[in-house]
């Protein structure tokens, strides 16, 4: 079946195809992101010349990709958009590959991709990861172990990637210390549990939901709390996704000196205290991270090849069932990683 009205009109080089099986952002719906959802043949966009090709053999979903159902990040004069910033799959070398969907403005120059203002997310300015082929600078890519399926390695770009470089760039945490994760039952939180307990950390999680606290301690945590509760010490270093809801708990949960790692706002960018005052008294750092760079990539990589810990995965969906996919996990109804084999 082709997608009437979809197709992009374009240049073709050898080797690029008319059409591939993608899941895509046909419309933008903020009230109903699944009504802006199609899973069809569609003619991808061309690539920029010298990226390379990637036979996608698996992909997973983030959150990232339901805002941009809603267009949070997407712009209505790029769609048609193939969604999807995480994928492993096969060059047509023959290497096996992860992908880092970073993709840094050709002109930056600086040594944290992290760091370039002008820097975007496949999906976001080129198509993404959702589909049978998708196309990378050839620098975006690294080898996938044998040690980890494709799945696996599908798993890690956005929600492990950003989790590492939370812990070990952006906190510089030590064996030892004692690490807060606000909101526990997250992609993001969950790799923090994982990969915090493996590197010697006492991990504390709180949550809503006593059953995800439970999970989380099963995880690797050493306790949950509630959300908002008072702990029995202060902490090291908090890692928050959470935002305005859980920003105060946060900060007073904090050592003089800790520092607060931020990542998201999930409830809100905007909390009722900002606790300013005692941010520059005691003295607190709070620092902002996203994504990460592609050696980090590698780090992460080699950390679960040596401490053996897998991201959890929920369910492996074929691509053309993305759209179950998609309703699990705005519903909240899953525990790890959806992945999708094209």
């Amino acid at each position: 079946m082709k997608v009437a009205g979809w197709a992009r009109a374009g240049r073709s080089r050898s080797g690029y195809p008319d059409r591939v099986l993608a899941a895509f952002a046909a419309t933008l719906d903020p009230d109903d992101p699944l009504a802006a959802l199609r899973v069809d043949d569609l003619e991808p966009a061309e690539p920029p010349p010298g990226w390379v090709p990637v036979t996608v053999r698996a992909a997973a979903l983030n959150h990232h990709d339901v805002w941009s159902l809603r267009g949070v990040g997407l712009a209505a004069d790029r769609l048609p958009m193939i969604l999807g910033c995480d994928a492993a799959g096969v060059t047509d070398e023959g290497r096996d590959v992860i992908v880092h969907a970073v993709i840094n403005d050709p002109a930056f120059a600086g040594p944290d991709s992290t760091h370039d203002p002008r820097r975007s997310l496949l999906s976001e300015r080129h198509p993404g990861t959702l589909a049978e082929r998708v196309w990378v600078p050839p620098g975006n890519v690294i080898d996938k172990p044998a040690e980890l399926s494709f799945a696996e390695a599908a798993c890690l770009p956005t929600a492990w990637l950003t989790a590492y470089r939370m812990l070990f760039t952006s906190a510089g945490v030590r064996p030892g210390d004692t690490v807060l994760v606000q909101g526990a039952g997250g992609g993001v939180a969950t790799a923090l549990i994982m990969l915090g307990s493996r590197a010697g950390l006492r991990v504390w999680v709180t949550s809503r939901d006593p059953g995800r606290g439970e999970r989380a301690v099963g995880l690797g945590a050493d306790r949950a709390f509630a959300s908002g509760e008072r702990l029995p010490e202060r902490v090291d270093a908090v890692m928050e996704t959470v935002g305005a809801a859980t920003w105060s708990h946060s900060i007073n949960a904090l050592r003089p000196g800790g520092t607060l790692v931020i990542c998201g706002t999930t409830s809100g960018a905007e909390p009722d205290r900002a606790e300013l005052t005692k941010i520059f008294f005691r003295p607190l750092r709070v620092q902002g991270s996203t994504m990460g760079t592609i050696e980090e990539l590698r780090g992460l990589v080699a950390m679960l090849i040596t401490t053996g810990i897998r991201p959890p995965i929920d369910r492996v969906l074929p691509l053309l069932d993305a759209a179950s996919g998609f309703a699990a996990m705005i519903a909240g109804d899953v525990f790890g990683k959806i992945v999708l084999e094209p």
